[in-house]
């Protein structure tokens, strides 16, 4: 079965629609201050402490998607995203800021670095003749 070079660079803006909801914490921060009794800086280091790790596993995920494919990476990044973003309600709910910057910060920035990595590289892979418009699609989710 061939597969259109197009649907491929629409799941990738897809995927990075889905991760994208990781610069919505902001929108967050003030209730689960105010809820738990903690500093806004407190809980607003939990999305630095994402981004950061956004940063770092994007830097080396680049190799593992070409090793490994982005099937693998994309299924990796989502438990990690998704299991960090489950343990956040966790870590509110037992009231564990620690855990918050465990889970949100560390757990769902790695996941959303790995996210982040996975279309572009393949999307730029599908679209050779066309590598500005590719890496624009990906990075447009």
């Amino acid at each position: 079965m061939k597969t259109n070079r197009y649907v491929v660079a629409f799941a990738g803006v897809m995927f990075h629609l889905m991760i994208g909801s990781v610069y919505a914490w902001s929108v967050f921060t003030n209730p689960i201050a105010k809820q738990k009794g903690w500093a806004e800086s407190s809980v607003a280091l939990a999305f630095s402490i994402a981004i950061f790790f956004l940063g770092m596993s994007a830097a080396f995920m680049g190799k593992v998607v070409e090793k490994i494919g982005p099937r693998l990476t994309g299924t990796i990044a989502s438990f990690l995203y998704g299991t960090g973003t489950i343990m956040t309600g966790w870590a509110i709910h037992q009231n564990s800021i620690w855990l918050l910057y465990l889970s949100y910060g560390v757990i769902g920035g790695l996941g959303l670095g790995a996210g982040y990595v996975t279309p572009v590289s393949t999307i730029i892979k599908w679209f050779p003749d066309k590598r500005g418009l590719a890496t624009g699609l990906a990075i447009m989710g």
